[in-house]
């Protein structure tokens, strides 16, 4: 794939679990289609079936990735060869995994995955939480790095905005792009990605879960409820 197509662009993750009210790979792919519409240059997609029905829908590079538990490991982006075999299957030009330190299901390592996804004659993002861990997967071989998993692991940095500081400090050590992802609810912080070095920007969860947007002015109303007690 020719990563210049989606370079200093907003790439919209279009998500919806089994527990959330637009779960369907129908709306799922009308929601990919709204985000092309308002010149999103990607798609970050989870399952088969929606990556299935975003690419017949939208004609945009694809991030894919299968979100699956497993009791025996806290990784649930890609976490096994399986789920690379089955986004394999698709047209999907970017495969995601995470390429945090925390131990696979089954006991499977990283270099196993990078090596299916390329096998496949795909680009290998890496999902990462640390510094180190991006220079690990850099210098393993991913084409791509992300901060998806910053903050969301036990050891990383606790925040509840972008790790602009992490992207600026990856940029500068790293010959592979760095894509911004995760804590992202204002459109000023994209700039401030891209401004710090970020390659591009995925933003998901405030353009495409509207349960979670609604919250977050719900909370203003409890706000002002408080302030008139």
């Amino acid at each position: 794939m020719d990563l210049k197509k989606i370079k200093q662009g907003l790439i919209v993750s279009c998500q919806a679990l089994e527990d959330e009210p637009l779960h369907s790979s129908y709306i799922m792919a009308k929601m990919a289609l709204a985000a092309q519409i308002g010149g999103a240059v990607g798609i970050r997609a989870n399952s088969v079936a929606d990556i299935k029905a975003i690419k017949a829908e939208v004609d945009l590079p694809t991030i894919g990735i299968i979100k699956r538990d497993y009791s025996d490991s806290e990784v649930y982006i890609t976490p096994t060869k399986q789920e690379v075999f089955e986004l394999l299957t698709t047209d999907v030009e970017i495969i995601a995994t995470d390429a945090t330190k925390r131990n696979r299901p089954h006991n499977e390592q990283l270099p196993e995955i990078l090596a299916a996804i390329h096998e496949g004659n795909r680009a290998a993002m890496a999902d990462i939480s640390t510094e180190e861990e991006a220079i690990a997967a850099a210098e393993m071989g991913f084409d791509l790095v992300s901060t998806t998993m910053a903050g969301y692991t036990s050891y990383s940095n606790s925040i509840d905005e972008p790790d602009f500081e992490l992207i600026r400090r990856l940029q500068s050590q790293l010959r592979i792009p760095v894509i911004m992802e995760g804590h992202t609810s204002r459109p000023e912080q994209v700039r401030e990605g891209l401004n710090a070095g970020a390659f591009a920007v995925v933003v998901g969860s405030i353009i495409t879960r509207p349960q979670l947007i609604t919250k977050l002015y719900v909370k203003e109303t409890m706000i002002e409820e408080k302030k008139d007690e």
